[in-house]
Formats: structure tokens, sequence, C-alpha cells
């Protein structure tokens, strides 16, 4: 896919950011965030053959760039730029908007054929770059008529759940329905204090390397759900007399199947290798009291299950890792308003938490141990982003550049679930012709 950038623009605030907001204050969660984007493409078909014309490609252009200027008056720090690691200076300097042709590729072809890699060409900037500015967009017109808008957020300042959230309120805005736009809780600094983080890099434990492959893997929703009946047949055994059984969630089961395909792939001995599985969990809903799901930031903890404290080489279909699957659930229940509390008591009278962070992120670097990193956009709003010419086709990802990294997000009709799976050249060879691997998988995929 070929992709011709034929403009550039800087689009502002449509009211500048008053004096007393000027320097908006990066929380501790933003502290330890990756230094990377958080690619979001929406494709948008405009069937009607009105919609194709290239004089209407230029008013749809010009009302995504008057009401994303609106947008960014709510969202003010998406406009700013970082100072540094405690600071976003809110000056109104905009937001790169970028216009690009697509050459010789159909927006059809990229519905029925994705490559990941190719999509990275939709996006305005690298997603492995430092992030230096919080947000970028850029509008993707395909031959045929459709387009696809391409958002880069730094991870910097937000979480996947805002990213969405700004979204949704740039196309309502877009959509002539500006009233129904809640605006922005923008507290999470006075929440969670920043910290003095001297010579920590939230990024090293980020493995880059050229040589990493994304691909697209699309589950079946009924296989989905045989896959969770059967970790919660397996897992029934071990609940205890005072204990509630509770069905796993699509999470839980699919990241320990996925986690079992892993160790098969790259014939790891987990009994014997330092081994961590790690995953985001938004904290809005418990926290005491809840926040809504328009409080802006990063408001997620990222837990990590340690696969080699819960094996057992006796234990009957270990391969599947059935164990595990309860004992993920476990750790993801933990993380409730007593936790984030005591968590983060601990984290501002001592600066223990981040050398512990810091020392596992060189122990992965150095090839110590083994890691797979799982994120779950699962019932997040990806398909309410309207600007007026219906919902989109699909939202993707694009080729996350970085080792063992899997982003799991809804398909379009919200049952089955896509997979971007990030891994070195040998280990997706063998990953992706695992029979246990592809007996989940849709036969569209």
């Amino acid at each position: 896919m070929k992709v011709q950038v034929i403009s550039k623009e800087i689009i502002k605030p449509s009211s500048p950011t008053p004096d007393h907001l000027r320097r908006y204050q990066l929380s501790f969660l933003d502290q330890i965030s990756p230094r990377a984007y958080s690619p979001f493409i929406y494709y948008y078909a405009l069937n009607d053959s009105e919609n194709k014309s290239n004089d209407n490609i230029l008013d749809i252009s010009d009302k995504l760039k008057k009401s994303l200027s609106k947008a960014l008056s709510l969202f003010y720090p998406l406009a700013g730029r970082f100072t540094d690691d405690y600071f976003v200076e809110c000056n109104d300097d905009g937001v790169p908007y970028f216009q690009a042709l697509v050459l010789k590729r159909q927006l059809s072809d990229v519905l029925k054929n994705p490559i990941p890699v190719e999509l990275n060409d939709l996006l305005p900037f690298p997603i492995d770059e430092l992030a230096r500015l919080p947000l970028g967009i850029q509008l993707n017109v395909f031959s045929c008529g459709g387009i696809a808008i391409g958002v880069c957020f730094s991870h910097r300042i937000a979480d996947a759940l805002s990213c969405l959230e700004f979204t949704r309120s740039w196309m309502t805005i877009a959509r002539g329905e500006e009233s129904k736009v809640v605006p922005p809780t923008l507290i999470s600094a006075s929440l969670f204090p920043p910290k003095y983080m001297d010579g920590f890099d939230p990024s090293f434990s980020l493995l880059k390397k050229n040589t990493i492959i994304t691909k697209l893997f699309v589950f079946d929703a009924c296989k989905l759900e045989a896959l969770r009946a059967k970790y919660v047949e397996k897992t029934r055994g071990e609940i205890t007399a005072n204990s509630k059984q509770r069905r796993l969630s699509r999470f839980e089961a699919l990241s320990t199947f996925l986690w079992s395909r892993f160790v098969a792939a790259t014939n790891l001995d987990i009994a014997r290798t330092f081994c961590a599985i790690f995953y985001p969990v938004n904290i809005r809903p418990r926290i005491d009291p809840p926040l809504p799901e328009n409080s802006f930031g990063n408001y997620f903890h990222a837990c990590a299950t340690f696969p080699s404290s819960y094996f057992n080489s006796a234990e009957e279909d270990d391969e599947y890792c059935f164990g595990l699957a309860k004992r993920i659930g476990e750790e993801l229940r933990k993380i409730d308003k007593d936790f984030i509390e005591d968590h983060l008591r601990a984290v501002e009278k001592s600066n223990e938490y981040f050398d512990s962070l810091r020392k596992g992120s060189e122990r992965f670097a150095r090839g110590e141990g083994v890691g797979l990193a799982l994120s779950s956009l699962c019932r997040f709003p990806l398909y309410e982003a309207d600007f007026g010419c219906g919902k989109p086709a699909w939202v993707s990802s694009a080729d996350r550049c970085f080792q063992n990294i899997v982003a799991l997000l809804d398909n379009k009709n919200g049952d089955g679930i896509e997979a971007y799976i990030s891994l070195n050249p040998d280990d997706m060879a063998r990953f992706e012709v695992d029979k246990e691997f592809l007996s989940l998988l849709s036969l569209q995929n």
C-alpha cells in the first residue's frame, strides 16, 4: 500500500486555554506509562455516491477539522506540548492534521485482507517514536471514495479509554450534537500525584526489534464460548467451600489459552524460566467512589501474573494452563479500592516500587526472562465514532513494533475478538501453525 501525504496543517483549539490551565500536570500513572503512541484507525465506506465526490471529501475534511478544533478546547492538553516528565505546556500549539491519498489499494481490499504493517502507513506518526506530541490525525482517502482516519495518541497522557472517549466526543461534535458531549474530567494528578523518578524509563521494558512481525487473527464467537466453558469445567474442582463459583471471563480464558500456545511455540520451559504475563486493568470503576468513563488520563494498573509459580508438571492437561486461568482471575479481583489505596500509599512513602519496575524491565531487556503483554479493549466504545456518515465499517489497531505484545479488540459485531499479535519471525512461524491455536480462529481469518 502506498500512501501519499498531500497536505499538512496544524489544528488549534477553537477557543484559547485559560491562563490558569496552561500547565497540565501529569499524574504518577502518566509518568510510568510507555512513551509510545496508541494507534486507532477508523474506516468508512461512504457508500452514498454523493459522499464519494472530491467536493464531498473536502467537505468531510473541513467538518473534521472544525469539530476537532472544538474538541481540543475541551481536551486542551492534547493541543499542548510535553515539556518534561511532569507537565504538558497547554500553549494551544495545536495538533498535526495530515491529508493523504491511498494509491493502488482499495478500501475493500484492506477490509478483506488487512496487513498490520501496511496499516501503519495510515497513521500520522511512527508509533514507536518517543511521542513528543500528544496527538496526531491523518485523513486517508482511497480512490474508491472511502476514507480511513488514523489517530495516534501519546500513552504518556492518555490510556485507551481516554483515547476512545476523545474520539467519540470529536465525532459527536462533527455530527452537530455538541450539546451531547460530556466534557472530560482532568483531575488525575490530584488523585495520583507525580513522583520524582530519576533515571526511570517506562519504555525500557518494551523490546523493540526491527524483525518483529505483527499478524491479525480473528477468534470466532462460538469457539470462544466453548473455550470459556472448557476452562470453567477444568477449574470447577478448584473452587473451595468458602468461595463462590464464578464463570471465567473471555479475557481470562483467551489470555491463558494464548499463553499456553505461546509456550508451545517457543518451547518455553516455564518450570525453569522466569516468566510473566502483563495486562493493564482499568481502575476507574474500582476506585472509591468510582470514576466516570470521561475521566481523562492514564487510569490503569499493570497486573503481572507469574506462570512458573503455578506450574505443576503432574497436573492433568497442564499444557493448557487451566490452573493459570484461575490465578489470572484472582489477580484481577485483587485490584479493588483497598488495593489501590494501599498501593498508592506505599508509592508515596518510598521509591521501592520504581526500583522494582526498573529492575524487572532491565531483567527482561537482558533476556533473563520471558514476558507476554496482553491488553484488551473489548467492550470499549470502539465503534461509536460516527461523524455523520454512519458508524465505521471497521476499527483497527496496527503493527505494534514491539516483541511479545497482544492487543485484543472487539470485532464490529461485538461477539468475536480480533487479536494483533507481535512476535519474532521464528516464534510467529511456529505460533501461527499451532493446531490448537488454529482451531479457535474464525473461518474468515
